[in-house]
């Protein structure tokens, strides 16, 4: 499926200028001008958006989309792009950039050096910035056990937490599937890494819930949320199956994994991180605010 190598491409590209634009002319964009602009929310759900799912659009571009529909967050933004959210007073809810990439990641003990350079650097990049939330990824198994892995990144990521909480900076680990979009991702799971939050033993890791993905390996999502709420920092979505749109042409019930959410106390963010297949992208961007404020 296409979807399966986008993500890891498109985030390549992304992770530290998010300002790559692809030249798509069969796709049309909302204008936003109308009366309906303006989306009046009810404030349960601190929304945001994908950089990388919009990246037909310039960040620019996608900063005025953002405050035209009515919400002030966008997800997965590097450091260059941070001065063009601040113009438009949108905040970077999960920022990127620290990472190697998708694959090498911190259940591999080879790249803890760059890792470990990249992540203290960034930690103060986001703090200064004034945010709040930087991604990680475990890596692929490559053949290496759970357990080995798991110890890897206990061994890694304790050498930036101590940073990170003086900084007030929180590393949240993306759980991924491994069963359709990233094959052999080790972090596939919430009871790894739930074990991996324990082990650490600090409120400044948390796990990356996507719902998405999730849904994919495991299911089971709204009893996930409501047990295990206390581990995750940060909520993605998607439709499944396909990663599009995540109305009635999916299997996921939003609108009830919305008020799960809510009743858990959650003050995070929610960040849409579905690809719109639909020509008319903001209109699919609207429709997936909507339905998940709850």
């Amino acid at each position: 499926m296409a979807q399966q190598t986008s993500r890891r491409k498109l985030l390549k590209n992304l992770l530290l200028s998010g300002s790559a634009v692809m030249a798509v002319p069969s796709i049309a964009f909302s204008n936003c001008t109308d009366e309906k602009k303006s989306m009046q929310l009810k404030g349960n759900i601190n929304h945001s958006v994908c950089r990388w799912t919009y990246s037909q659009l310039s960040v620019e571009e996608l900063c005025k989309v953002v405050k035209d529909l009515g919400f002030s967050a966008m997800d997965l933004v590097g450091p260059k792009d941070w001065d063009t959210l601040k113009q438009y007073g949108i905040y970077s809810s999960m920022c990127n950039g620290a990472e190697i990439n998708l694959v090498n990641g911190w259940n591999d003990k080879q790249y803890h050096p760059t890792l470990i350079k990249n992540y203290t650097e960034h930690i103060d990049l986001v703090a200064k910035a004034g945010y709040k939330n930087l991604i990680c990824f475990s890596g692929n198994r490559n053949g290496m056990d759970d357990e080995t892995g798991m110890k890897n990144c206990v061994d890694g990521l304790k050498q930036i937490l101590p940073l990170a909480e003086k900084r007030g900076v929180t590393i949240q680990m993306e759980l991924l599937n491994s069963k359709v979009n990233h094959k052999d991702y080790m972090c596939d799971r919430s009871p790894w890494g739930i074990e991996l939050v324990k082990r650490l033993g600090s409120e400044n890791f948390k796990l990356l819930y996507d719902i998405y993905h999730m849904q994919i390996d495991e299911g089971d999502v709204i009893r996930s949320i409501q047990t295990n709420h206390q581990y995750f920092g940060h909520y993605h979505t998607g439709g499944n199956p396909g990663r599009h749109e995540i109305d009635e042409t999916q299997e996921l019930n939003y609108p009830a994994i919305m008020k799960a959410i809510v009743e858990t106390g959650f003050k995070g963010f929610v960040a849409q991180e579905f690809i719109p297949a639909r020509t008319d992208k903001v209109a699919s961007l609207r429709q997936a605010i909507s339905l998940c404020d709850v």
